[in-house]
């Protein structure tokens, strides 16, 4: 079949089949409205590939809930043994590695995902990881999804925010009114009156088309199919409105179960276009047909019809996420109580983790309909506690942090009424868990107490030092070190003895971090032992908690070379396995890391990660972008460390409140206010002092002096903060230069006595955008009479009112030649992490969505103006 106005849509899938082919790898992301023909230009690729290539087709379905996995399991029988068993049993390292393995072996393998607005979580994360890695990769995949689906909440608005390498989109168009025309004018009908019903959708056309007759056209869709549905002998149109309720294919065995006659009596509805019968299954020919003719029925008979399949399914030991689905369509809340719960691990074995807390909701609301039942069908109190557990557990995954603390103190009610100690205590250290993350510290400390005083003498030793390192943990975000390091130590020795990975990961992580924070160089190998053991168990979200921990001690003592390395192969560990609560406070580490580099465009692009995370992470944001703010002088940044301040006093833990004391003291030093800034650094120093934070306590130490202190005794450290409080400029300087630290290079510098010193300190506050300190500067160089004193940048951004740098429009530029980010790098000699980094800060600057928006906003402001 001849597809109208679609020939530079297939010349651009063949095309990137055949660079897959040849080793160029790209995500190729086909969109448009629905009825648009996204499906049927897979389907014209699907039937004529080119030579070599091979096309791997796995659609998503409209379930309520969708199935884990779902469009990938579909590949089973087509894929190698590896990947088919890995699928099969649902491991999601297995599946990546497997899926990555299979690719590379088939070079020229298109992947398509369909109708991926509707994937489960595990599937978006599967692309994600393959997207990341497409350079790497002989193949091409193919997304496809509905524009009016994905708004900025959607799942995948956040996969497709993060796909910046070798990333193309296909906007799929509407026919034109000549296409519409030729189209009607076959049968004879209007094509004005034609073209107005549809305005151009294919979708609608061909059903318009295809259900009219000299007298009459049908003036919606719904009409059409139902009029070409009734059209059908009865027994036909019973059947297909039977597989109508099924929203995903229907594999030959149920068809053989649900059809009288099976897939052969189907011919009739086949030759009216409503479905194909395929050897692999019976497909409605647009998910909107099938839409229409369930939306059409009453719903006592979609009732019926789903009761029907659902016993088919049973029957059958179907997919549990479908058993459940229709089992709710149906109403049978006692085959959601039994199934939901295993629709939800299987959900959370794949890492479909907002998919296992629906289920796990579903199961709940069926097991609570149940209490009283004759049949005695009601769950008893430990069977639902359980339940409730594992429900929380996925709900502190998604970072649902108040409904899980919410749901978890239903369950200590159910454990404590129970009477297993054991089962209690390991509640409560979930407890504790649960409320740190919602902020809420003195509840958290309590439940560890009482968690680790309910396991003493349980048999489950593991259990007993996970809870003791839980408390140790909380002692070491704390900056209580004497407490973590009597703490860490036994939970190490009981898990070593144990030899329970999860409990001597947890405890080494701790112990590790606390030795750090003491300036004791055994952290970095116990923080790389936890790691190591972690990912041995596939315990990943251990794992990234261990590099997060030793990133952040490296980064508090400047040693930025160290803490980078660590850092890349830390984000790689947590976008391998999608740890991306960790990864997103990885991100806003590296913003810490370019905020020390006076790298402010990539600090705010790496801190804007986190202005949607949770709260610890989204503090650290907020203190690296008012930071930035503040050095350059821009007006938000005391509003943005106000609000930094606020989030920080409800955490209430050091780590947050002093960076954010210091980053304050500084914006009232740039301001000429000393008195506020001894008052803000005093109070912080003294906690410092007391916590024997050493690292924080010289930083402070050198505002204080700034400010005028002179009662202030530094630690003795060598990092350069301690030199400063003594009033040894040059050695600070020295050591800020070796470090690559030139804003805090500068600030030595300016302490000098040498004009020359403050004119090389004048030179790097310009150089680096930072303005509020450059005019201390040239203050302080007018008042000493020198003459000659440089005016500063013109700043050629300044007349741009989105703040692009002149490197950002040039990027800009290419971007509008339709230049991928590797094409850009090698274009500009930079490496394709610098141009994501652009890339990613151009969006944000223009508030655009996609790359083609930055254009467009780029061209409407006259960005590109000569």
């Amino acid at each position: 079949m001849t597809l109208l106005e679609r020939e530079r849509e297939l010349d651009d899938l063949a095309s990137a089949a055949r660079a897959a082919l040849e080793g160029r790898g790209e995500v190729l992301l086909v969109h448009g409205e629905a009825g648009i023909g996204k499906t049927s230009v897979v389907a014209a690729l699907r039937a004529d590939p080119p030579d070599g290539c091979r096309v791997l087709v796995g659609a998503c379905d409209a379930l309520a809930t969708p199935r884990t996995l779902g469009p990938l399991r579909d590949l089973t029988p087509l894929v190698g043994p590896r990947l088919a068993a890995a699928l099969r049993a649902g491991d999601r390292e297995e599946v990546f590695d497997a899926l990555r393995d299979e690719l590379t072996a088939e070079p020229g393998t298109v992947l398509v995902v369909e109708d991926v607005h509707w994937a489960d979580e595990a599937t978006l994360d599967a692309v994600t990881f393959l997207a990341r890695r497409i350079e790497t990769l002989p193949a091409l995949i193919v997304l496809t999804y509905r524009d009016d689906e994905v708004d900025q909440g959607h799942p995948l608005a956040r996969v497709l925010g993060d796909l910046h390498t070798n990333v193309r989109h296909l906007a799929i168009a509407r026919l034109s009114r000549d296409a519409v025309g030729a189209i009607a004018a076959e049968r004879g009908l209007d094509s004005q009156q034609v073209f107005e019903l549809t305005r151009g959708n294919p979708y609608f056309v061909g059903e318009l088309v295809a259900s009219a007759d000299a007298e009459h056209v049908p003036r919606s869709v719904v009409d059409a199919v139902t009029g070409r549905l009734h059209r059908l002998p009865a027994e036909t149109r019973l059947q297909v409105e039977q597989l109508a309720v099924i929203p995903s294919a229907v594999a030959p065995a149920e068809v053989a179960r649900l059809v009288p006659g099976g897939a052969a009596a189907l011919g009739p509805a086949e030759e009216r276009g409503l479905l194909t019968v395929r050897p692999d299954g019976v497909v409605f020919r647009h998910e909107l047909t099938r839409r229409a003719i369930v939306d059409a029925m009453p719903s006592a008979r979609r009732i019926d019809l789903n009761a029907r399949v659902l016993a088919v399914l049973l029957d059958l030991d179907a997919d549990p996420a479908r058993i459940v689905s229709h089992a709710v369509e149906c109403g049978d809340g006692e085959v959601v109580a039994a199934w939901a719960p295993r629709a939800a691990r299987d959900a959370a074995v794949g890492g479909a983790h907002r998919q296992a807390a629906v289920h796990y909701r579903a199961a709940l609301a069926a097991m609570d309909a149940a209490h009283g039942d004759a049949a005695g069908r009601a769950p008893g109190p430990v069977e639902r506690a359980d339940l409730m557990q594992a429900f929380a557990i996925e709900l502190y995954t998604l970072g649902a942090d108040q409904e899980a603390v919410s749901v978890q103190a239903e369950v200590l009610l159910a454990r404590r009424a129970a009477g297993d100690a054991t089962a209690l205590g390991a509640s409560l250290r979930w407890a504790s868990r649960f409320h740190w993350l919602a902020g809420q510290r003195p509840e958290a400390e309590a439940t560890a107490r009482e968690a680790s005083e309910r396991l003493t003498d349980s048999p489950d030793r593991a259990l007993f030092a996970l809870a003791l390192s839980n408390e140790a943990q909380l002692a070491m975000l704390a900056h209580d070190l004497p407490r973590t390091l009597e703490l860490a130590p036994r939970a190490v020795a009981i898990a070593r003895e144990t030899g329970d990975p999860r409990a001597l990961s947890h405890s080494l992580n701790n112990l590790g971090t606390a030795h750090l924070l003491g300036d004791d160089d055994a952290g970095i190998a116990e923080l790389t032992e936890a790691a190591a053991v972690a990912t041995a168990a596939n315990l990943m979200d251990d794992a990234a908690r261990a590099h997060v921990n030793l990133v952040w001690s490296l980064l508090d003592q400047y040693r930025l070379d160290l803490a980078e390395q660590h850092l890349d192969a830390a984000l790689e560990t947590s976008s391998r396995a999608e740890v991306m609560g960790l990864w997103t406070y990885q991100k806003v580490e590296r913003a810490r890391l370019h905020l020390a580099r006076a790298e402010w465009d990539a600090a705010l692009v790496e801190a804007a990660y986190g202005i949607e995370a949770l709260p610890h992470a989204y503090c650290v944001a907020l203190t690296v972008i008012g930071t930035v703010q503040v050095r350059r002088g821009e007006p938000e940044g005391a509003a943005t460390l106000d609000a930094a301040r606020r989030l920080a006093a409800r955490l209430g833990e050091f780590q947050r409140t002093e960076p954010v004391a210091a980053a304050l003291a500084e914006a009232a030093l740039l301001r000429g206010d000393r008195a506020e800034a001894l008052a803000i650094a005093r109070r912080a120093h003294a906690e410092a002092v007391g916590l024997g934070a050493a690292n924080e306590e010289a930083e402070l130490a050198a505002l204080l002096r700034q400010a005028g202190a002179t009662d202030v005794e530094p630690p003795d450290i060598r990092l350069p903060f301690a030199a400063q409080a003594r009033g040894d400029w040059r050695t600070a300087a020295d050591r800020w230069r070796a470090i690559g630290a030139p804003y805090h290079e500068a600030v030595a510098l300016a302490e000098s006595p040498d004009d020359d010193d403050l004119l090389a300190a004048l030179a790097i506050l310009d150089r680096i955008g930072a303005v509020p300190r450059a005019r201390l500067v040239r203050a302080e160089l007018r008042e000493r009479g020198v003459r000659s004193i440089p005016r500063g940048p013109s700043r050629p951004t300044r007349s741009n009112p989105e703040g692009l740098t002149d490197r950002q429009v040039g990027v800009l530029r290419l971007l509008a030649e339709g230049l991928t980010n590797a094409e850009i790098a090698a274009r500009l000699v930079l490496s394709v992490r610098t141009v994501d980094s652009h890339v990613a800060a151009i969006l944000a600057k223009l508030g655009a969505a996609s790359r083609q928006d930055a254009v467009l906003e780029a061209r409407r402001l006259g960005v590109f103006a000569d």
